[in-house]
C-alpha cells in the first residue's frame, strides 16, 4: 500500500471527491508555521528583515503584503496639494493666529 493510500485512508472524508490513488493537496505539503516580519524592499529588489534568532537557519517561503494605494493615499494627497495651492497660500485664507482660540491643554 502506497503513501497516498494510506492518506486516503485516514482523510476518507477529503478523499472521497479525489481520484484513486491521488492524496489531497494539504496532505502534501509539510505543516508550515508562520512568523510576520516587518521588512523593506530596496532599490535592488532585495528585502531585508530583522528574524528572530530563535527561528532556525534555512530556506523559507516568503509572502509579501503590500499595502494598496487608495484616494487616501499619497496620489490623493498629491491632488488636493496641486488642486488647491492658490487657495492654500493666498493670504486672505489666513484668518486665524496664534492669539486666537486656547490651546488644547489649557486649564477649562
Amino acid at each position: 500500500m502506497s503513501n497516498v493510500d494510506l492518506c486516503c485512508q485516514s482523510s476518507a472524508v477529503s478523499c472521497k471527491l479525489l481520484p484513486p490513488g491521488v492524496a489531497p493537496y494539504t496532505l502534501l505539503m509539510p505543516i508550515m508555521k508562520a512568523v510576520e516580519l516587518q521588512g523593506e524592499i530596496d532599490d535592488q529588489h532585495r528585502l531585508h528583515a530583522d528574524v528572530p534568532q530563535s527561528l532556525p537557519t534555512g530556506s523559507v517561503r516568503v509572502i509579501i503584503f503590500m499595502p494598496e494605494e487608495d484616494e487616501a493615499g499619497p496620489a490623493w494627497a498629491a491632488g488636493v496639494s496641486s488642486e488647491w495651492s492658490a487657495e492654500l497660500n493666498d493670504t486672505a485664507q489666513d484668518i486665524y493666529t496664534l492669539n486666537d482660540g486656547q490651546p488644547i491643554d489649557a486649564p477649562r
